[in-house]
């Protein structure tokens, strides 16, 4: 289910894997639909929101963005409802999510969007165990467009192109790696790490190639925005747990949904030793 902001290269990988393994493929375009719904919230308030790359505020680009995520949930249920029928057949599909651990960890993505699903094969795997699957699947189950699949950067696809500009990407957008955040997802999850003591664990890891000081940033990058979308964990679509680290807080992860997003102490404490770490072993 694309739109306007959907590249021609996902298409194509879409249709390629459907055929390779026999699945039915529709190629949906949903603009008429977000059109719909702006032109609603435009009768409603009498303004019409806009992308940044159009002179929009970061509240209008994201809102257009997450619109687009949320209908294709909507009709994706619609299509798993009624597909069966249109075949001649009786009963219903079941919607599969494909949200990773890692984009659960961060927030990256839209509540109710089309993360929300009746059974999600992929909730409890981090992208790079992910990626090395596709890989592997790839080769020894013979499924090579999987591997076009694996090599593509991973993109959201849900901001318009404008000539000159590079596409968006996940990485830009979240602020950090998929390498980074998978680390912060282990030591958060299976090593039960706070700020302060994440801080010293990526000190270990990244101290030859990151100044204390530019370390505690991204920890605190991470856990800001680790605390202002751990709310959306409490509504993750359900998943096969493979692995020790997911965050699902329904099912495997009991922590509080709510924290204080400035962490002060802890933000302190993280400042107090990097100055240290720093005067007594630069880079």
């Amino acid at each position: 289910m694309g739109t306007e902001n959907s590249s021609k290269e996902t298409r194509a990988r879409s249709k390629a894997l459907a055929e390779q393994i026999g699945a039915y493929h529709l190629d949906i375009n949903i603009d008429s639909l977000v059109s719909c719904v702006v032109a609603l919230f435009h009768t409603i308030t009498g303004s019409t929101p806009r992308f940044r790359v159009d002179g929009g505020s970061p509240a209008e680009n994201l809102a257009l963005q997450n619109i687009q995520a949320r209908l294709r949930m909507v009709m994706a249920f619609l299509l798993a409802q009624l597909t069966p029928w249109i075949r001649g057949r009786h009963g219903f599909m079941l919607v599969l999510g494909s949200a990773n651990v890692d984009e659960t960890l961060r927030g990256y993505l839209t509540k109710y969007d089309c993360s929300a699903a009746d059974v999600n094969p992929i909730g409890g795997i981090s992208k790079g165990d992910l990626r090395r699957f596709l890989k592997w699947a790839a080769v020894e189950l013979g499924y090579s467009h999987l591997a076009d699949v694996e090599a593509a950067p991973p993109t959201a696809e849900l901001e318009p192109l404008r000539e000159g500009e590079q596409p968006q990407t996940d990485e830009v957008d979240m602020g950090m790696t998929y390498e980074e955040l998978g680390h912060y997802g282990r030591l958060r999850k299976i090593v039960r790490c706070g700020p302060v003591s994440m801080f010293r664990q990526c000190c270990q890891l990244w101290r030859d190639r990151f100044t204390a000081a530019e370390i505690a940033d991204k920890v605190k990058h991470f856990f800001k925005y680790y605390a202002i979308n751990r709310h959306k964990s409490t509504v993750l679509t359900p998943s096969y747990h493979a692995e020790s680290y997911s965050p699902d807080d329904n099912r495997f992860d009991h922590r509080q949904f709510l924290y204080n997003v400035l962490w002060p102490w802890q933000f302190k404490r993280m400042d107090d030793l990097a100055k240290v770490m720093d005067k007594q072993m630069p880079l």
